[in-house]
C-alpha cells in the first residue's frame, strides 16, 4: 500500500489518501473503511444524453464521486471492495443523494475520510504501508484425489486453487487405471504450483499430507521437471519442506503451521507468530487456566486489575456495524498498552483467527493468576439457575 497524503487533526479526525499496490491491501482497505467515512474515488458511471433531436445515447464516462459509505462488500476471491452509498459532492454526471458503487481498484488511488481516526486505524495503515510485509509462504495441503494450494500472507491465507480428481480405486488387475487417475492428479497439483506460487517471493512451500502422498507427489513432480528441464522446479528445491498432515483440506493447515520444522523456515513471518501464541494460550489454559480467559467480560475484568501480558483480539470485531463496540475493544486495546501489555491483532483470514473467533474473538494471558474470574463465573452460573 502507497501512503500519498496523510492530514489528521488534534482531535482525531481527517483523510488519508492511498492506492493499494497488491490484493491484500485491499484486505487493509477492508478493516479501514467503516459504515458512514466518507470515500472518494475514480469509478465508472453509465451516462445518458439526449440530443437536440430526442433521441438518447448512453456511454459510459470515468469520474471521480465522493460517496458517504453505507455498505460494504468484500470478495475474497477477486480481491475486490465494494462500497456503496449516496453521493455528497456534487457532480456534472451525478446527482447529490443518487446511490453509487464504488470497485475499489489496485493502482487506482482513494481518498478516506472519517470522523474519529482510532489507534486500531492507525496502526492498520501503518502496517499496510509496510513495505517488509509481503506472502512469503505457499502451502499445498493434500490427500489423493483432493489439494489446496494456498499463500500464506501477513493477514489472510488465499486458497489460489482447489484441485479435486476421483481417482480409480486399486483393484486387483485395474492397477494401472489406479495409477493413471493418480499421475493426472500429480500433473494438476503441479501446474497449481507453477501457475500461482511466484518463487522469486516465496521463501517456503509447504508441501502436507497424510502418509506418503506428499513424498510420492515430490518424486513425480521433481521427476517431469527434469524430463521437461524446468528449471524454475529445479533450482527451487531446496524451498520445498514435506510435512505430516491429517487431511487434504484448509482447515489442516493449523497443525501443518505448528510443526517445529515449519516454524523454523517461517519464524519471521506474521502467521507464525499467531500460530505460535494461540498455541501457548491452549496450554496455559489446560496448566494455569487462572492465567488464561477468554471473553470481553473476562478479558475487561482482568485488564481492570491491570493484569493482561498478552491481549489476543480478532480484527473482525473492529469491523462491527457498531460504533459504540468498536469503541469499546479500541478503548481496551489503549488500556491494554499504556499498562505495558503486548497487543497481537488477528486476521480473521488466518486459520490462527478463525480459531480465535470461535473463543468469542478477544482472548488474554494474564502475568498473574486470577481465580478470582473462575469463581465469579460459576457465582453468575449460580444465579441464573436460581
Amino acid at each position: 500500500m502507497k501512503l500519498n497524503h496523510k492530514s489528521i487533526e488534534k482531535d482525531g479526525c481527517g483523510s488519508i489518501s492511498l492506492t493499494p499496490e497488491e490484493p491484500e491491501d485491499i484486505w487493509h482497505a477492508y478493516n479501514l473503511i467503516s459504515e458512514g467515512d466518507i470515500v472518494t474515488a475514480s469509478t465508472v458511471r453509465k451516462v445518458q444524453t439526449e440530443s437536440a433531436t430526442g433521441s438518447s445515447t448512453s456511454s459510459r464516462v470515468r469520474t471521480t464521486l465522493t460517496i458517504n459509505v453505507e455498505t460494504i462488500d468484500f470478495d475474497t476471491q477477486a480481491c475486490v471492495l465494494r462500497l456503496k452509498g449516496r453521493n455528497v459532492v456534487e457532480n456534472q454526471y451525478v446527482k447529490m443523494g443518487a446511490y453509487h458503487t464504488l470497485d475499489l481498484e489496485l493502482n487506482r488511488k482513494f481518498n478516506l475520510q472519517k470522523t474519529l481516526w482510532d489507534s486500531v486505524a492507525l496502526e492498520r495503515v501503518e502496517m499496510a504501508c509496510d513495505p517488509a510485509a509481503n506472502a512469503d509462504v505457499a502451502a499445498v495441503v493434500m490427500q489423493e484425489g483432493l489439494a489446496h494450494v494456498c499463500l500464506i500472507t501477513p493477514s489472510m491465507t488465499l486458497v489460489r486453487s482447489k484441485i479435486d480428481i476421483t481417482i480409480p480405486r486399486k483393484r486387483k488387475g485395474f492397477v494401472q487405471q489406479h495409477e493413471k487417475g493418480l499421475n493426472k492428479f500429480y500433473d494438476a497439483v503441479m501446474q497449481g504450483i507453477l501457475r500461482h506460487i511466484d518463487f522469486s517471493i516465496v521463501k517456503c512451500v509447504i508441501i502436507a499430507s497424510p502418509g506418503f502422498v506428499k513424498d510420492q507427489f515430490f518424486e513425480y513432480m521433481m521427476q517431469q521437471a527434469i524430463k521437461t528441464d524446468n528449471k524454475l522446479l529445479i533450482d527451487n528445491k531446496s524451498k520445498f519442506l514435506l510435512v505430516k498432515a491429517s487431511s487434504g483440506f484448509k482447515h489442516s493447515l493449523k497443525e501443518v503451521l505448528q510443526e517445529p520444522a515449519v516454524m523454523a523456515k517461517i519464524s519471521d513471518t506474521k502467521a507464525a507468530s499467531e500460530v505460535k501464541l494461540l498455541e501457548s494460550f491452549y496450554t496455559m489454559l489446560q496448566l494455569e487456566p487462572a492465567k488464561a480467559f477468554y471473553g470481553k467480560k473476562h478479558v475487561e475484568r482482568a485488564n481492570e486489575a491491570q493484569a493482561i501480558e498478552v491481549l489476543m483480539i480478532s480484527d473482525k470485531l473492529f469491523r462491527c456495524q457498531d460504533i459504540q463496540k468498536r469503541k469499546e475493544y479500541v478503548a481496551l486495546v489503549d488500556s491494554v498498552r499504556d499498562n505495558g501489555g503486548d497487543v497481537r491483532i488477528f486476521s480473521s483470514m488466518h486459520v490462527s483467527g478463525e480459531q480465535l473467533d470461535q473463543l468469542t474473538g478477544v482472548a488474554a494471558i494474564l502475568r498473574f493468576p486470577m481465580p478470582e474470574l473462575e469463581d465469579s463465573d460459576e457465582e453468575d452460573e449460580d444465579s441464573d439457575s436460581d
